[in-house]
């Protein structure tokens, strides 16, 4: 079931775009294939990150209830609901979300994979060609290495990404919590700020030594993919604070 609805579909998707534009060498085509794909789970993402946000705003009533019912966990529990029944807010769809995108990224990461050396034609559907696979990105760098160049990128967008999404939740209406039920927030919005940082270290760590030492030849394409995910995820986040958020 996996590769049939997933990786094969994925894999077809990745050669049809360097079937129908035959120009477009591996890294462009990740880059095409990768906001793609965003645009697909763009509806999952926006409901996602209202979600956030909405949640943010409510945090100082969420934490009254806390404190409350610190004795009675059922009832903190049954309080917190109406709240977000109230509120009109649908806690699980960021959960939805990681439970969608996980195993599309792993099948991602497969199809990254098994895209070099050669396109695999016993994967293709009929109606796919296998075309000439260009793995110079932009007659630049070669994609079958691992690329210096190409993890700084990784790491430097990632690092403005959530630099923008940390700031952007930071500066919703609810202020810093105080009092005993604001510890797990506070926390929270403490570690926010340490992925800001930890993230882009691990994305170049991860593209530039520890994939490498395995695959590397899928490093490159997965420092592309990276990057152009958090590009899409930041350009996503940028529209819907425009559009749907005050």
């Amino acid at each position: 079931m996996y590769n049939t609805f997933i990786f094969q579909p994925l894999y077809n998707g990745l050669v049809g775009i360097m079937d129908i534009l035959p120009w477009a060498d591996l890294g462009v085509a990740v880059i095409i294939f990768t906001f793609l794909v965003k645009v697909i789970l763009f509806p999952l993402s926006k409901s996602a990150l209202l979600t956030q946000v909405r949640m943010k705003e409510i945090e100082p009533e969420a934490n009254k209830i806390r404190v409350q019912y610190a004795g009675d966990k059922q009832a903190q529990a049954m309080k917190t609901m109406e709240l977000y029944k109230e509120k009109k807010i649908h806690p699980f769809s960021g959960v939805l979300l990681l439970i969608i995108q996980l195993p599309v990224l792993l099948a991602l990461i497969s199809v990254f994979y098994q895209i070099i050396p050669a396109v695999k034609a016993d994967l293709l559907y009929s109606f796919v060609a296998v075309p000439a696979l260009k793995t110079s990105f932009l007659g630049l760098i070669d994609l079958t290495k691992p690329s210096l160049v190409l993890s700084l990128a990784t790491a430097v967008i990632q690092f403005l990404q959530l630099q923008f999404s940390v700031a952007s939740r930071q500066a919703a209406k609810a202020p810093k919590a105080t009092g005993p039920g604001a510890s797990a927030s506070n926390m929270a919005n403490s570690m926010n700020s340490q992925m800001k940082y930890l993230v882009p270290i691990l994305a170049f760590a991860s593209t530039y030594w520890i994939i490498p030492a395995r695959f590397p030849e899928a490093a490159s394409i997965i420092a592309i993919y990276w990057m152009t995910s958090s590009a899409a995820t930041f350009l996503q986040e940028l529209y819907i604070r425009k559009k749907h958020l005050k």
